[in-house]
């Protein structure tokens, strides 16, 4: 685990601790676990239709990302689904709400992850979520930036290969600050729940 996000641990824990005391506390009242953590930055992407997609186009909105690949045999259509699933249930319960957080899908894999290819995965999860890629170089900056490690594996006799990355998903408020992690690995329920807490 990255160095941002172990310290950012500890503020969780205390927060949590904080709404525990004898004055009850409110969600409202409990800091974001990720707050003043040095992850997120502006960047400039490729959208699916080609188009340049940058960081600052989404101000105003709440943010889910998340960084993966759409050759990802398991661990990415699993976290995909559950960012999908939490959001669509977030929508039917808040819908004035649900409709001011954007999902994105940033690709780790340039080289097999076009465009097209990234946002056809990305919208079979949620019909808003954006899948971006650009080339490798400004991947990796980007990747950087929200504190993702990612690394191309050894390729098979076949030519396929993995890419080893970090799979987290950050939730960051509408000035693009970072909030909390999202319970991807628990599910869609989970994830719903999380951004009850925080979105408002």
């Amino acid at each position: 685990m990255t160095r941002s996000l172990l310290r950012a641990l500890p503020l969780a824990a205390a927060a949590l601790l904080a709404g525990c005391g004898p004055q009850g506390g409110s969600a409202l009242e409990i800091e974001p676990p990720l707050e003043g953590a040095a992850i997120g930055g502006d960047f400039t992407l490729v959208g699916k239709d080609g188009q340049a997609v940058s960081w600052s186009d989404f101000n105003g909105q709440w943010r889910i990302v998340y960084f993966g690949y759409t050759f990802c045999p398991d661990v990415c259509p699993v976290d995909a689904a559950a960012i999908g699933q939490g959001l669509s249930a977030f929508e039917k319960a808040h819908p004035d709400l649900g409709k001011q957080v954007t999902p994105i899908f940033i690709t780790v894999d340039p080289e097999r992850d076009t465009p097209e290819v990234v946002g056809e995965f990305a919208a079979n999860f949620h019909p808003r979520m954006v899948g971006l890629t650009g080339t490798q170089d400004v991947i990796d900056a980007t990747a950087k930036k929200f504190v993702v490690y990612h690394e191309k594996g050894e390729p098979s006799e076949g030519g396929g290969y993995l890419v080893n990355h970090t799979n987290q998903t950050v939730l960051f408020d509408p000035e693009g600050e970072p909030v909390a992690l999202l319970p991807t690995d628990m599910g869609g329920p989970a994830v719903a729940e999380e951004l009850a807490k925080w979105v408002k």
